[in-house]
């Protein structure tokens, strides 16, 4: 399971808060709610704080969102340890 929320706006700059999993059917959820932003040219940041698992899709989905430019904040060791391999 993961939630999502809009944990604020910073001047132009979006804060999504995810917590839980980010695997299965809940990485698209976390890609179509990033799109939105990005396709109004927001900048995005997302705060993984409360993300407690990563699958492999979730991983590679995070790797292209922060390639793309969006920002992350609060990272566990996990999941540093999990996007390091992409």
């Amino acid at each position: 399971m993961l939630r999502i929320s809009e944990a604020g706006a910073l001047n132009e700059r979006v804060v999504l808060k995810l917590e839980g999993r980010i695997a299965g059917p809940w990485v698209a959820e976390v890609l179509d709610a990033c799109e939105h932003f990005l396709r109004e040219h927001r900048a995005l940041q997302l705060d993984l704080a409360g993300v407690s698992f990563l699958d492999r899709t979730g991983t590679a989905a995070i790797s292209r969102l922060k390639s793309r430019g969006v920002a992350l904040e609060n990272c566990s060791s996990f999941v540093v340890e999990q996007l390091k391999d992409f």
